[in-house]
């Protein structure tokens, strides 16, 4: 006789209820774009932790947390208090107000620079010490290295300081943006107490040595070397500045200020002059953050906090420095044997090859080449340009800049081409943030020369990266085109990861002629033949391109999407591949900075995977790989998965052709950065970020060392 089954065996038999599967438009699907920026600046701080890293290479992390800290504060933080003061409450895909953003930012903020400054004063101080570089502070000074800043101070600080009294008949002084100052109380001879500002300038060395130069020598080891903190200094000799009066306190303030330029572009008759104005006001911003030392007393801050109108939650407190930004210039030392060992960029075979007889432009004619900064060389690129300016059958050339910088030799290829009587036309992005004032710069320059400048499209700012020379062949024309996916920069294309295509394809030719067109002119042309254009079609097809792999995996195929790009934000991208996923489609997201998608969550994203490199180089590249049943597509670009970058900005995505780059691409770049166990970090279903390890008996991969060693090959 079988025995009866107990009520609570018989239920403990039943499986598992199902998880219940959100709708893909569910808050809880979806991460907070700002705390998933703050995440990635965690990541770049584990840089400054690593003790794999050199010592200087680290101190060099720190100062990008301090910088990227600074910007983030100055455009997201000031864009969402804009916000709550207007009274606009909209919430975004993951359903947080920007009232609750703000104070989930303030929360992550303290806890990041709390990381920071245990990783300056228990890591990265010491470990300096011990290789011989010692930054000290004043009072721990010896007799003879007070001596020496004291002297420094006198000949040299002293007569840049300014000091600027707050009384009835002398305002509160304007405190500029990134500024570090000194808040001193005063007494005068009454007994009557004084508050003071004191900027520390930045035109001076933060760091100043208190050893004396001396000859280089022909050995190899390296001089120990010793500084004391610029601040320091000037508070210890304020007596100087107030004389005849008592120093009572003196404490260290630094004041971020809101620097995102609000352009009325439908209300501006010149588009330059708005800019300039908007890059002036810039100093005069609202004070988003104010930044004391952990000691600063109460009495002081009220005044800082009175007079910069501003709220105890936008007051942060720090033990050190104030300024982490300010450690790149530590980073200047001669020392490289506390920095990674340099290298020389490559320059492909396939350019190489070129010489009198077989120049550049026979060798694009010959086949597409392929060029991955910074393993392989930018100079190619710029003799490319340079090429073109002094070939007489060069008939024009016409080129978009961002992202320029200083000393360009790029703007110096395009001012002889003009001498050499081409028709050059450039389109200057002046609202490429924080490059405003060098892009105007340049700007004028060019047209002083004769060079035909635009500067955009009304209500849009044009990030896409292109170049075209229009060269006459045998009594024809042919159009020779470098596309890319970073800027015409010398400087970071040996610090950012990016790939760029000499090309002179009929279609890419058509297509960058009408693009250039719809830039420079008037064009409503939507029908491009093979370039994804923002805000055109790029949408359009991309999102095609994501139901066709849905499609082919219902149909038995396999179906793979791999992406690398920068950031992941729009909610459309996101929820196509969050159905991607639940169609059974393989989605690898190499994305280095913010991701709003939550992988790994049952039954909705299960099948993706995101994977975040940070390493030497900044990760910059953007590729979208589809497998499309085996005929496989490759794109890449100028654009991130932003609703920005989609809806509001001129983007370039551009196809990878024929087969051997494809699998260049596939299988010597992508694959690799999936692989990577060393910079590699893989992302939870709740935002946080895990580091990678290399499996039993495997290898640990470093992706950017590995395309160093062979590039080099």
């Amino acid at each position: 006789m079988t025995p009866k089954k107990t009520r609570s065996a018989a239920a403990a038999q039943k499986p598992a209820p199902a998880p219940e599967i959100p709708p893909l438009n569910s808050p809880q699907l979806y991460i907070n774009r700002e705390l998933s920026l703050l995440a990635f600046q965690f990541r770049v701080l584990e840089e400054a932790q690593d003790e794999r890293n050199p010592l200087l290479e680290r101190v060099k992390f720190l100062s990008i947390v301090g910088s990227n800290t600074d910007e983030f504060f100055m455009v997201r933080v000031a864009g969402l208090i804009d916000q709550v003061d207007a009274g606009i409450l909209d919430v975004g895909p993951d359903g947080m107000h920007p009232t609750a953003q703000l104070v989930a930012i303030r929360r992550e903020v303290k806890k990041l620079l709390a990381e920071a400054h245990k990783c300056l004063h228990d890591q990265l101080l010491p470990g300096l010490a011990e290789a011989g570089v010692q930054i000290l502070d004043y009072a721990a000074l010896n007799e003879k290295q007070l001596a020496i800043a004291d002297t420094y101070f006198r000949e040299t600080a002293f007569p840049v300081l300014t000091p600027l009294a707050f009384d009835p008949g002398r305002p509160f002084p304007h405190i500029s943006n990134l500024s570090l100052n000194l808040a001193a109380l005063i007494r005068d001879k009454d007994g009557v107490e004084h508050f003071a500002r004191v900027k520390v300038p930045d035109s001076l060395p933060q760091f100043i040595p208190l050893k004396r130069p001396r000859k280089k020598s022909r050995k190899r080891a390296p001089r120990e070397e010793t500084f004391v903190w610029l601040e320091q200094v000037i508070s210890a000799n304020l007596p100087a500045l107030f004389r005849g009066m008592d120093v009572i306190e003196a404490h260290p303030f630094h004041v971020t200020r809101d620097a995102d330029i609000a352009i009325k572009e439908l209300e501006a008759e010149d588009l330059l002059e708005t800019i300039e104005e908007g890059v002036r006001q810039r100093r005069f911003g609202s004070v988003v953050r104010l930044m004391v030392s952990d000691d600063m007393p109460a009495h002081i801050l009220e005044i800082l906090v009175n007079n910069l109108e501003i709220d105890a939650s936008q007051v942060f407190r720090v033990r050190g420095p104030l300024s982490l930004s300010r450690l790149m210039h530590l980073y200047a030392l001669d020392r490289p044997d506390l920095k990674d060992a340099p290298f020389m960029p490559a320059v492909p075979k396939t350019l190489a090859a070129a010489t009198a007889e077989e120049d550049v432009f026979a060798l694009i004619r010959r086949q597409n080449i392929l060029l991955h900064h910074p393993f392989d060389s930018f100079q190619p690129v710029v003799d490319f340009l340079k090429k073109a300016a002094r070939d007489p059958n060069v008939l024009a050339i016409k080129m978009v800049l961002y992202r320029i910088g200083r000393n360009s030799p790029v703007v110096e290829a395009l001012l002889e081409a003009n001498e050499e009587g081409k028709q050059v036309a450039v389109l200057v992005e002046l609202k490429a943030r924080f490059d405003e004032e060098s892009n105007i710069e340049w700007a004028r320059a060019l047209e002083k020369e004769g060079v035909h400048v635009v500067y955009g499209l009304l209500g849009l700012k044009t990030h896409c990266k292109l170049l075209m020379v229009v060269r006459r062949e045998a009594g024809a024309i042919r159009r020779y085109i470098h596309l890319a996916t970073g800027n015409y920069n010398v400087v970071t294309a040996h610090l950012y990861t990016d790939i760029g295509m000499l090309t002179c394809d009929d279609e890419l030719g058509s297509d960058a002629t009408d693009l250039f067109n719809y830039l420079t002119g008037y064009s409503a042309k939507t029908d491009y033949q093979k370039l994804l254009v923002s805000p055109v079609n790029l949408r359009d097809r991309f999102e095609a391109m994501i139901k066709r792999e849905i499609a082919l995996q219902a149909k038995g195929g396999k179906g793979h999407l791999i992406f690398k790009m920068n950031a992941l934000v729009d909610p459309q991208v996101i929820r196509l591949l969050y159905m991607a996923s639940q169609a059974g489609v393989k989605v690898d997201l190499l994305v280095r900075g913010i991701c709003c998608l939550r992988p790994g969550i049952p039954g909705v994203s299960d099948n993706i995977q995101v994977i975040s490199v940070v390493g030497r180089f900044l990760e910059h590249s953007r590729i979208y790989y589809f497998r499309n049943g085996g005929k496989e597509e490759i794109y890449l670009g100028s654009a991130d998965l932003m609703p920005r970058n989609i809806n509001r900005r001129v983007e370039v995505l551009f196809p990878v052709e024929g087969p051997d780059l494809v699998k260049h691409v596939r299988d010597e770049i992508l694959a690799v950065y999936l692989t990577d166990t060393v910079k590699g970090r893989q992302m939870k279903s709740d935002g946080t970020y895990v580091r990678r390890t290399a499996p039993n008996g495997k290898r640990a991969v470093n992706t950017q060392e590995w395309l160093l060693r062979q590039a080099a090959k």
